[in-house]
């Protein structure tokens, strides 16, 4: 049984939303939760039918989400670092938080440590797409906001190697966010990647701001200066989106009639855009499964990012992103 360590005391809301989401995680697969946090306050939350799937790990401190990240390292009793030595110890498999993201950014490449090839780790996240069932991955979103070329180079290696071996899709198109389609446009460090993932046959070329809701590529590299901004506006408009047609439709009786009939479209629409659909972020080139949820996640966020955590867990793709930088020469 896998076991995932969970920082339970982290996100914004403290351990309620986060022991919910753990508790529907096991209402549909069973797996071995360690909860780190305060057990006292832990052990009241879990149903006596679950217990058998918890383990609960003392924790005196929650790291705040107005600390500075690298000061973690000297917070030896704080919820996240002692979610991170469960793994670097080999004790779980992967570890989720919804607790300070640079936190545990820092801790995870410090402790855990980086592969091989690999001088930068990148956040990953799933954007929705107009076609059906397909996702588009994005990376980076926020770890690093100064990027070389070369880090694009191995963001588009680890991208392709989660698109395959998590997403399943069997030839990944990788495409570098640019102002513009044609080679030549970028600044000066993504002209340099472009020339540098020229040698990638997945590479598919320049692509626009556009191109990452319209299905038709894969994988989009940018810096995580970039990616937060992407992020965060798309964050944005779903809501915006969302309040403007419960705004409109409440603006006539037949507006409220037709919005009746277009419930389950209406509901696709919010399963589409919903981050919680998606639960977290992979941190991906670090040797080990790490999580990065939202602070404020909800019951059903937590229980993807669970999810995600156990399907990353069951796969081979760090061993894929290693084979795959081993082809290329940067």
């Amino acid at each position: 049984m896998i076991k995932i360590a969970i920082d339970a005391m982290g996100g914004d809301f403290g351990a309620e939303p986060i022991i919910a989401g753990v508790i529907d995680a096991l209402k549909q697969r069973e797996f071995q939760a360690y909860l780190i946090g305060d057990n006292n306050k832990l052990k009241s939350l879990i149903p006596q039918e679950y217990s058998r799937f918890i383990t609960f790990v003392q924790a005196d401190e929650v790291f705040a989400m107005d600390e500075s990240a690298t000061d973690v390292l000297k917070r030896k009793e704080s919820t996240i670092y002692k979610a991170v030595e469960l793994v670097r110890t080999a004790e779980c498999k992967a570890v989720v938080s919804a607790g300070h993201s640079g936190a545990s950014m820092s801790l995870a490449t410090l402790r855990l440590g980086r592969l091989k090839g690999i001088s930068r780790p990148a956040i990953a996240t799933l954007m929705p797409t107009t076609q059906n069932n397909k996702k588009t991955l994005v990376l980076d979103v926020g770890a690093n906001v100064d990027c070389k070329a070369e880090n694009l180079f191995e963001f588009a290696i680890m991208g392709y190697a989660y698109a395959k071996e998590i997403m399943k899709i069997d030839n990944p198109r990788l495409g570098l966010l640019s102002n513009g389609e044609e080679d030549c446009k970028g600044n000066e460090i993504t002209k340099d990647a472009f020339d540098m993932l020229k040698k990638l046959d997945s590479f598919i070329g320049n692509v626009e701001g556009n191109q990452i809701f319209d299905g038709s590529v894969d994988v989009i590299i940018c810096d995580g200066f970039v990616g937060n901004i992407l992020l965060k506006t798309s964050e944005g408009v779903a809501g915006a989106i969302t309040k403007i047609i419960k705004q409109s439709v409440k603006k006539s009786p037949l507006a409220i009639l037709g919005a009746f009939f277009m419930k389950g479209v209406f509901k696709g629409l919010k399963n589409q855009i919903d981050y919680d659909e998606y639960g977290g972020a992979p941190l991906l080139g670090v040797k080990e499964c790490v999580i990065i949820s939202h602070g404020k996640s909800s019951p059903k966020a937590i229980k993807n990012a669970i999810f995600q955590a156990l399907k990353f867990s069951e796969s081979n793709i760090n061993e894929v992103i290693s084979n795959e930088l081993t082809k290329y020469d940067k």
